[in-house]
């Protein structure tokens, strides 16, 4: 039995694999890194600026994210302060720069008054230098936190896309999941996006929740279809240390397969485009113009307590935690650091050539495009064969497809993503990764 046969027949859903290395397996660093320096060696021309916000309303039973809920208004505000200096020295430090992506997530940025959001808008363009205007904006919102002003708010600094966190359209199932949602609200909160007219709209659901059906499975999609979403992304329910979920005894029957297949071909079958495991979208037409971000070539450089950056060599972060004490300190040892704090990376993964092709491999490779197999070889001067052999097991197993330009997972490969990414992992980061100890 190859070891992707074993790792397929062990646990087909290991863990969410849409960015690498996973944030487990960050540590302390071998060393201090200048920013500036890091920076000078990037190509700056193209970058993503993601802003963390670590506060939500209340603390699912199925996250894990970095964030606190019940923050003191006092908090909050405090934390918009240090991230505005941040900014400052972050922005001294990249030096020239364009970003053409920018993206608010959390925790729930809509928590923030209009009055926070607009000014935290305005650092981003005066401070950060982002052209509002022509960047494709991209904010996380949840139902309970929306409001007709923050919206108004939203779209008047330039964003297109609101991605909204439904995860089930039944309060029963929600309810069970640690998460309170009357439905009436999230089809108002839907209501008041698609009046806002804003361009993309992005509903996020849950399937393998505690008490779903195939029936109540189906409910969902097509109450969410009924507000036209433009994307949608499906994600199967894990169960992580120190959650809600995680410290339940319940366990429930497992049908994640049979909804995420029925939940495929529906929404094919409507007009959806497969992007990747959890990704589907319709064709949406944008007039944005500047520069195009692409994950596999340009770096990403995150604001705030929570926010990971990425450069070719070195992705690096604060530290992160569950607990909602752990948070809390880390939130505030941020809100307490001096401005000759934030010009350096000290947590992180130091990614060597290894890990920087296995990471343009899994990017690549668990997209419905695939892997363009020359733009690899340019990249790396090397066949990918060459040097991740394992790949051929794809193809053995009838999990992929090879073209002349291209290696593609096909439908059954696609549907096995959480499981092929993992599997794909380097040694050191599984090791870190199994060593990690939850806080």
């Amino acid at each position: 039995m190859s070891s992707l046969q074993a790792m397929l027949s062990a646990a087909p859903y290991q863990t969410y694999a849409y960015s690498y290395p996973h944030k487990t397996a960050y540590r302390p660093l071998s060393r201090r890194y200048a920013l500036e320096e890091l920076w000078a060696q990037e190509n700056r021309q193209a970058l993503f600026l993601y802003v963390h916000i670590p506060f939500c309303e209340m603390r699912c039973g199925f996250c894990n994210l970095f964030t606190q809920h019940h923050a003191q208004s006092d908090v909050i505000a405090a934390y918009l302060q240090t991230l505005a200096r941040q900014a400052n020295v972050i922005k001294s430090c990249l030096g020239d720069v364009q970003f053409a992506r920018l993206a608010l997530g959390g925790g729930t940025p809509s928590l923030l008054h209009p009055d926070q959001l607009s000014s935290l808008f305005d650092l981003l363009s005066n401070t950060m230098g982002v052209d509002l205007a022509s960047t494709p904006i991209s904010v996380e919102v949840s139902p309970g936190t929306l409001t007709p002003d923050k919206l108004a708010c939203l779209r008047s600094h330039h964003v297109d896309r609101i991605s909204i966190g439904i995860q089930s359209f039944v309060a029963a199932e929600t309810a069970a999941a640690g998460r309170p949602q009357p439905t009436e609200l999230a089809q108002q909160a839907l209501a008041q996006i698609r009046d806002g007219d804003f361009p993309i709209l992005n509903i996020d659901l849950i399937y393998g929740l505690p008490g779903q059906t195939l029936d109540t499975w189906r409910y969902s999609l097509e109450t969410a279809l009924q507000f036209h979403p433009e994307e949608l992304y499906l994600y199967p329910l894990y169960v992580r240390p120190l959650t809600g979920l995680g410290r339940s005894a319940k366990s429930w029957q497992d049908q994640r397969r049979s909804y995420y297949r029925y939940a495929r071909d529906w929404l094919v079958a409507q007009g959806y485009q497969q992007v990747s495991m959890r990704m589907f979208r319709t064709p949406v037409a944008t007039d944005r113009t500047g520069p195009v971000y692409c994950c596999q070539e340009d770096g990403m450089v995150g604001l705030g307590c929570g926010a990971r950056s990425y450069t070719q060599s070195l992705h690096y972060a604060s530290e992160y935690a569950v607990s909602k004490a752990q948070i809390a300190n880390i939130i505030n040892t941020y809100m307490d650091s001096p401005d000759a704090a934030f010009p350096f990376a000290e947590y992180g993964f130091e990614l060597d050539a290894n890990d920087q092709r296995r990471r343009y491999v899994i990017q690549s490779l668990l997209q419905s495009s695939g892997l363009d197999l020359q733009r690899y070889q340019h990249r790396f001067h090397r066949p990918v064969f060459t040097d991740l052999p394992e790949l051929a097991e794809l193809l053995d197993l009838g999990l992929g497809e090879q073209t002349a330009t291209h290696l593609c997972l096909n439908p059954a490969g696609l549907e096995q993503s959480d499981t092929i990414g993992p599997w794909l992992y380097s040694q050191k980061v599984q090791d870190r990764m199994e060593t990690y100890t939850w806080a």
